[in-house]
């Protein structure tokens, strides 16, 4: 009984449903994307190129084997699509978005090297943070600390 427990908290955590949600978004969004792509962009990519009918049963043949070009064309626009959409109406307002909560401030501080390895660690450091030297008093207020 206490497993089921678990499970139905571990279900019903905001970053699982999250996950759920933008998966069945995210598939119903691809979908939407590559019947756009079948019903509009292909047919006049076969206008464009000379093809009767629909692009996407374009294709050559080598002895029996059928190469379907278009298809592979066709899917080729329906991601580009979709990878165009998520990064201009996902990615780039999640960043300036995430950018305005946390601003970054880069504050400088005081750096020493290392006597052992000379890498650069922060000067109030008792140990070096690459090759674990233990730093002596003498070490840290000698290069400026």
């Amino acid at each position: 009984m206490q497993t089921l427990k678990g499970f139905r908290g571990f279900l019903l955590r905001g970053n699982v449903v999250d996950l759920a949600v933008g998966i069945v978004i995210g598939a119903a969004f691809g979908t939407v994307v590559t019947a756009f792509v079948a019903a509009f962009l292909t047919p006049l990519i076969g206008l464009l190129t000379g093809a009767t009918g629909d692009f996407s049963k374009q294709g050559f043949h080598v002895g029996k084997v059928l190469f379907p070009v278009g298809q592979f064309i066709t899917a080729l626009i329906a991601f580009v699509l979709i990878a165009f959409a998520v990064y201009f109406f996902v990615v780039v307002p999640v960043s300036r978005l995430l950018a305005r909560m946390n601003p970054h401030t880069d504050v400088e501080a005081p750096k020493q090297d290392c006597p052992e390895c000379l890498s650069t660690i922060p000067a109030g450091a008792r140990r070096c943070a690459f090759c674990t030297a233990q730093l002596l008093p003498a070490a840290r207020t000698a290069s400026g600390a």
